[in-house]
């Protein structure tokens, strides 16, 4: 027994440190990590840039609260703004915090710009947006809203990749559209990208915003800074967190000109957001995503790995029915319990997270190699091989 809240069914494991796509026990056994803390640890563990930057700025300065300047925010935000469609950044702690300033700054917008009757938020089946009350309602999951009645108001979920539905239900109330550009936890589903840019010409049509949430398929892991670049579609807010800190708790909102323009001095805050040592551990992740041909390498794995994953399906149809995802955020569909294959992959030393729809996730770090990608799928064939077997 511990003095810890029972919230999570933790696995009898615990590591004493990391080093790139490995996770090691106290004991010294290796674990090659496919699930890098759910897409956080991006650069792997222990990136050599990533420690360097936490010491030098953790022997000057850790935290002012946004009373003063921080000039670590203005310099990422900057730089998060030139990398993308946003003129305007909010930074917090966590993915759920960004996804509550865009659907504050949605409000707001439309309150000050639009229409105040506008509120409503569709969004998709399958969809994982957080944790908060809000973010729950949000996604519309009953697994996870059981026990905190009465849900949210101003959210109803559509069918992913249904643009009928999603014109039925536009009403005079209809204020945005939010999308995951590909699904994590509702089972690695990647949108269509005609999907992505009817999503935006309906939104244009209603004089609807487009908010995409990138806090799983952001940062780099799609092969591209963030995951909606692959259709060509231009959102008018969109939130990221998870790997933009590889490993440090960070998150930000990022808008148009347009959109942040409804947020004035106390409209929104954080105290610990965009704090002197986050913003330089922020700022260490982008001098290396950013770098050139990073992002090309990860496209050229992600690409790898479609082959690989293709392969397993093809030769164990029994085992695995279908491979999902894109880039370096993938999944395998299960014939059987994926909960199976992730203990079975544990048990190996391979680390996998499960995700909805009887899906296996593999989420490896960014930084990994064509052998150690290799490694983890050559572990899954061993599995799916005994499985056929038996």
């Amino acid at each position: 027994m511990t003095a810890l809240m029972n919230t999570y069914n933790r696995v009898d494991l615990a590591f004493e440190r990391g080093e790139g796509a490995y996770l090691i026990t106290a004991e010294g056994r290796r674990y090659l990590d496919f699930t890098s803390g759910i897409a956080v640890t991006a650069l792997g563990h222990c990136h050599p840039h990533l420690v360097k930057t936490l010491q030098e700025q953790g022997a000057k300065l850790w935290h002012t609260s946004n009373l003063f300047r921080v000039p670590g925010q203005e310099k990422l935000a900057q730089r998060l703004a030139d990398a993308s469609f946003a003129d305007a950044v909010f930074f917090g702690n966590s993915g759920a915090e960004a996804l509550e300033c865009g659907f504050k700054l949605i409000r707001k917008y439309h309150d000050d710009f639009g229409d105040p009757n506008r509120y409503k938020v569709i969004a998709f089946e399958g969809a994982f947006h957080g944790r908060t009350l809000a973010t729950l309602a949000a996604a519309g999951n009953e697994k996870y809203l059981k026990g905190y009645a009465p849900n949210v108001e101003g959210f109803e979920q559509v069918p992913f990749g249904n643009l009928n539905e999603v014109r039925a239900r536009i009403t005079p109330e209809t204020a945005a559209i939010l999308i995951e550009p590909v699904q994590g936890e509702g089972g690695m589903r990647a949108a269509d990208a005609q999907f992505l840019k009817d999503l935006r010409t309906v939104c244009d049509e209603f004089g609807l915003l487009l908010m995409f949430d990138e806090v799983q398929c952001g940062m780099g892991r799609t092969g591209k800074l963030f995951a909606h670049e692959w259709a060509g579609v231009t959102p008018d807010l969109m939130s990221t967190a998870k790997a933009i800190g590889g490993g440090f708790p960070l998150g930000a909102c990022l808008a148009t000109s347009k959109v942040a323009a409804a947020f004035g001095h106390g409209a929104h805050g954080s105290t610990f957001g965009g704090n002197p040592l986050a913003m330089a551990i922020g700022n260490a992740v982008l001098d290396v995503m950013l770098a050139p041909g990073f992002l090309d390498n990860v496209a050229k794995l992600g690409r790898h790995l479609d082959k690989r994953l293709a392969d397993l399906v093809k030769r164990f149809p029994k085992v695995f029915v279908e491979a999902r995802g894109l880039g370096l955020i993938r999944g395998l569909k299960c014939a059987g319990s994926n909960a199976d294959i992730v203990d079975q992959a544990r048990a190996k030393g391979l680390l996998l997270v499960s995700a909805a729809d009887n899906v296996v996730r593999l989420l490896p770090p960014l930084i990994i190699t064509q052998a150690e990608l290799d490694q983890g799928l050559d572990l899954l064939a061993e599995i799916a091989a005994q499985a056929k077997a038996a």
